[in-house]
């Protein structure tokens, strides 16, 4: 583990350090820890879009795409393939 010092801090920041630590019931050191730790975690990455996503993303600045998708419905009944 690294160690850091800090200089010139202000008395008052200070105080208000030992107050924090002292209602949360760690040492200055771990609360100042505690602090950084919270303030630079890494930000949570988005999970990766699908692959229609993706496409959509990607011709979205372009006026999108516009797909005309063939009908839901059964045309006829299906092929058998019994004798």
């Amino acid at each position: 583990m690294a160690t850091i010092t800090v200089r010139d801090v202000d008395p008052a920041l200070k105080e208000r350090l030992r107050v924090r630590a002292a209602e949360h019931g760690h040492s200055m050191e771990a609360e100042l820890r505690q602090i950084l730790q919270d303030t630079l975690k890494e930000p949570e990455r988005a999970s990766e879009p699908n692959l229609a996503e993706a496409i959509r993303r990607r011709f979205a600045p372009l006026g999108g795409v516009d797909l005309e998708l063939p009908s839901n419905e059964i045309v006829g009944d299906p092929h058998s393939f019994e004798p």
